[in-house]
């Protein structure tokens, strides 16, 4: 008996009307069409209802509209410099074109017919929406393949939980995870077509191009993919010949297209970890390229051959990294200077590992990596009963690479909490199945609501969110909530910054962005790994006692320093450095360099105006 089975079709629904609307919602289009409006007007109404602004909350997506404006401003297409943030000159932003575009163009538009901030808002509002149907038809085919039409409606169902709890397809949430999502859902769809067509592999291999080409984050999960696709054929042979070539085919001419399309030609030759450039292009090159020929010219060998053919591929492709790009094989954020790591990194939510969120919010924990670990024992129990054993071969293979890389950042889980649907949606179908077969058994009844719950990740965070609760007593809870929350990043708090000249601020990481977004100055540090030159500076201001700061704002030519003593960065270099600027500052010693300026009684941030002391 083979080890491996090939994909079976899903049994059809056979009582299944075909008049009325039970009958569309058999069919694929309707059934998601009507999802995706749902979806997406039950959260335009629940968000936008207690909206204070049209950008997300996420620094990014603050940061992706003042690219985007620059872009309608006339800077170049293959001229990704942010010419506002950092020291002298600037930071090269390893951000994409291609989610730049389709947003100002819908700008453009609307700003035919409304004012430019009104267009700015709708364009905000309709982008990341609209990329919910891509996202729900992936997961409806995906489920749809795997396991007919009932597996189609669950997958809707618990993708649309996932999407309407998440904050990555809400209005103003233009950075680029809603896109990689759906990227991610379609090459899943595809590697489980059950008739190994050639298009949907060709698809994939397009949809993997334009992931690697929008964000590095998912290339491990690219690389589990074109590695997933090796194996198969290396296991089938002439059956899967057809999709591997259209696989490594389309690969390779779509991230060739990208990579001349959206990197700028003096940067050909520069090799980048988090970003599109020649290291990631040449090994996706070469990896699909060999996989093509390989496709070509060795799938009727024995099976020992192909899998010796296979060894000869990786080797080539492992050697190519080494030679052409070794530093993209490590952590890409391993040359950060320490200082960063300690006082900036550690203290990004999304970068958190598993281990810290253990320590620093165990009740949370459920909600990211509950639902992933579920699936991931669900496969592997299919998989031992010899039960559409393929199916979960892929899905466990794909789960596993996104869960253990949430286990080093957090922000994978939404990738793993994703894949871990299907499984779990084939799970569901066959408990169901049982209980419906004994209504009056009511441990089977008990055992389906409670798998259906364990297959959402929102159910997991609320019932951590309820348990943490419970544990912290009404004193605790009184001492944890501040009386009122005062802003260093509004508008209003920004509004001293509008009476001087436009010149370079030192702020705090976390109020680059919107000084950047709200005024015509420039900052010098911005939570980008980029600009390390820039957040070293701001920090070592903080840090030195006040005469020696004076040489760094000085030098660096600073015209205005922001405080914001609520601002954590800002605290822990207090502490650290009790006698240094931030620390100083607040204490209320102020240098006689820094000037106050008029500052409203309900913002939390301070602007000092910078004059140099005349000799």
């Amino acid at each position: 008996m083979n080890a491996v089975q090939p994909i079976a079709h899903a049994s059809p629904v056979t009582d299944a009307p075909r008049g009325g609307v039970r009958g569309l919602l058999t069919r694929l289009w309707p059934t998601v069409i009507t999802y995706s409006v749902i979806l997406a007007a039950a959260i335009l109404i629940t968000r936008l209802s207690g909206a204070t602004d049209y950008v997300g909350p996420d620094n990014d997506d603050g940061m992706r509209l003042v690219e985007v404006r620059d872009f309608l401003a006339g800077q170049g297409w293959f001229d990704l410099m942010q010419y506002r943030l950092g020291l002298d000159g600037g930071t090269l932003m390893h951000w994409s074109r291609l989610i730049d575009l389709p947003i100002a163009s819908l700008i453009w538009f609307f700003g035919l017919f409304a004012s430019h901030e009104t267009a700015e808002a709708l364009a905000l509002g309709v982008w990341p929406v609209s990329l919910i149907l891509p996202a729900m038809l992936a997961m409806a085919v995906a489920g749809r393949r795997i396991g007919g039409v009932a597996a189609m409606h669950i997958s809707l169902g618990l993708t649309g939980l996932a999407i309407y709890t998440g904050n990555r397809f809400a209005p103003g949430a233009i950075d680029h995870h809603n896109a990689q999502l759906a990227l991610v859902a379609t090459m899943i769809a595809m590697l489980l077509d059950p008739e190994r067509r050639a298009w949907s592999y060709a698809v994939a291999g397009i949809a993997a191009a334009v992931a690697i080409a929008i964000g590095a984050e998912t290339t491990p999960f690219v690389a589990a993919v074109c590695l997933t696709i090796a194996l198969l054929w290396a296991w089938e042979g002439e059956d899967f010949a057809a999709a591997a070539r259209a696989f490594g085919l389309a690969l390779a001419i779509a991230i060739s297209i990208l990579f001349f399309a959206t990197v700028p030609p003096r940067l050909y030759s520069m090799v980048t970890c988090d970003n599109l450039s020649l290291g990631y292009y040449s090994l996706a090159a070469i990896g699909g390229g060999l996989l093509l020929f390989s496709a070509v010219f060795a799938s009727r060998l024995r099976r020992p051959l192909r899998f010796a053919a296979l060894a000869v591929v990786g080797a080539g492709v492992f050697g190519s990294a080494i030679v052409i790009a070794p530093q993209c094989l490590s952590d890409p954020l391993a040359s950060l200077d320490p200082m960063l790591v300690e006082l900036w990194l550690r203290n990004v939510s999304e970068a958190q590992s598993f281990f810290v969120i253990g320590r620093t919010d165990p009740f949370s924990i459920g909600g990211f990596y509950a639902a992933g670990l579920f699936g991931i024992a669900v496969c592997i129990f299919r998989i031992v009963q010899r039960d559409r054993v393929q199916i979960h071969l892929i899905l466990l293979f794909l789960l596993m690479t996104s869960w253990a890389i949430a286990l080093v950042q957090v922000r994978g889980s939404t990738f793993s909490n994703l894949i871990s649907i299907l499984p779990l949606a084939l799970l569901i179908i066959d408990i169901k199945r049982i209980s419906n077969g004994d209504s009056e058994n009511v441990a089977a009844a008990f055992i389906y609501i409670v798998t259906v719950l364990a297959s959402a990740p929102a159910a997991w965070a609320v019932g951590g969110g309820f348990i943490s609760l419970q544990m912290e007593n009404a004193a605790q809870k009184k001492a944890a909530k501040p009386a009122k929350e005062i802003s260093c990043t509004s508008q209003a708090a920004l509004a001293p910054l509008a009476g001087l000249p436009v010149g370079l601020v030192s702020a705090p990481s976390e109020m680059g962005v919107p000084i950047l977004r709200f005024t015509s100055n420039r900052v010098l540090s911005a939570p980008y790994h980029r600009n390390q030159g820039g957040m070293l500076t701001e920090l070592h201001i903080g840090m030195a006692e006040p005469q020696e700061a004076e040489a760094f704002l000085k030098g660096t030519g600073v015209m205005a320093l922001a405080f914001c003593p609520g601002d954590l960065q800002t605290r822990e270099i207090a502490k650290l450095k009790p006698d240094g600027l931030y620390a100083q500052l607040g204490k209320g010693n102020i240098p006689p360099y820094l000037e106050p300026l008029p500052k409203a009684a309900d913002v939390g941030v301070q602007f000092f105006r910078y004059r140099p002391a005349t000799n």
